[in-house]
């Protein structure tokens, strides 16, 4: 673990560094708060042990630089001073520091103070740890690894109310695999959950770094394309579909499966008085179904007519027409 020592006196922080190491710590050392506190803003160090009395930046003010930066890990301190007064211990605990260490100190009791902290910080970081897996279980759905049906539902809405704000383009292409039930019905579900996340690998692979992606529930799955009209969108939809078909889905044995999906889309240009996300949703749940009913294995459009003309004159609203079959 980094430590790092804050000392103006070279002989106290050569018994400090020298101490440290034979415990296996990495050192970085600073001269004093200033140097130590533009160290930081640089580096995450962790465990910081600072002198009090140090020109330019004393330890206090250290610790008040620290803790008021709002860093993403936890930084550990120990305040090592010649104050031992009962009011001095408890000014540098109420500034921040998290343990006192009074000089002359025993090195065998610096390093146990030391270890404490190592201690607290793993506790923290395998804190982190596990919150950050329980958002990833609450955000990502286990058998793809796509977003699940919640997140993708509410990026669609954020992307939907940016779009709105910046007068942009966005588009849904919603996707269904064409007889899923036969697979799992002829090869298993082991064999049906590994069509899922070979779908899954493909329109990751066929989406832009900012696009998203999510399962919708079952076979069915997501993408939420900004700044993308509706014929960018079919051609996207398009290049999903035709590698789905050509990149055959090997079987444990020389057999393959060809998997095929439909896919509909939908989208709202500047042109267009936003609907809201869940209208956009139905759209291209609309122009899937109208793919399956055409026969499958192909995008069709659900076309929004403009409620807005380009000069800015409302329209009446309209219904929406019959999804376009494209493909």
């Amino acid at each position: 673990m980094r430590t790092l020592i804050v000392e103006d006196d070279p002989v106290q922080r050569r018994l400090l560094q020298a101490s440290l190491v034979r415990a296996g710590y990495e050192v970085v050392e600073a001269v004093d708060g200033e140097f130590a506190w533009n160290l930081l803003q640089n580096e995450r160090i962790s465990l910081v042990i600072t002198d009090w009395m140090m020109p330019n930046l004393n330890g206090l003010e250290l610790i008040h630089c620290i803790r008021g930066a709002n860093f993403p890990n936890y930084t550990y301190i120990i305040l090592v001073t010649a104050k031992d007064r009962k009011e001095d211990i408890v000014m540098g605990l109420e500034a921040g520091a998290d343990d006192y260490l009074t000089k002359p100190f025993d090195p065998a009791e610096m390093r146990a103070r030391v270890a404490i902290g190592k201690r607290i910080l793993e506790l923290e970081q395998r804190l982190r740890d596990s919150l950050q897996q329980l958002r990833m279980m609450a955000t990502y759905d286990s058998l793809t690894g796509l977003l699940n049906r919640r997140a993708i539902y509410e990026q669609a809405q954020v992307e939907l109310e940016r779009a709105c704000r910046e007068g942009t383009s966005i588009s849904l292409i919603m996707l269904d695999i064409d007889h899923f039930k036969g697979v799992n019905d002829n090869y298993g579900h082991l064999i049906g959950d590994r069509a899922l996340r070979h779908v899954a690998d493909t329109i990751r692979k066929n989406k832009r770094s900012y696009d998203w992606a999510g399962r919708w529930g079952g076979e069915e799955f997501l993408l939420v394309l900004p700044g993308t009209g509706l014929e960018e969108a079919s051609f996207v939809a398009e290049r999903v579909r035709k590698s789905v078909e050509e990149a055959m889905f090997p079987l444990s044995n020389v057999r393959s499966l060809e998997l095929h999906v439909s896919l509909g889309v939908s989208s709202v240009d500047r042109y267009d008085r936003f609907p809201g996300v869940g209208t956009l949703l139905q759209d291209a749940d609309d122009a899937l179904y109208c793919a399956k009913r055409s026969g499958r294995n192909q995008v069709c459009l659900a076309v929004r007519p403009s409620l807005v003309a380009h000069d800015g004159t409302s329209l009446e609203p309209a219904a929406l027409n019959e999804p376009d079959r494209v493909y």
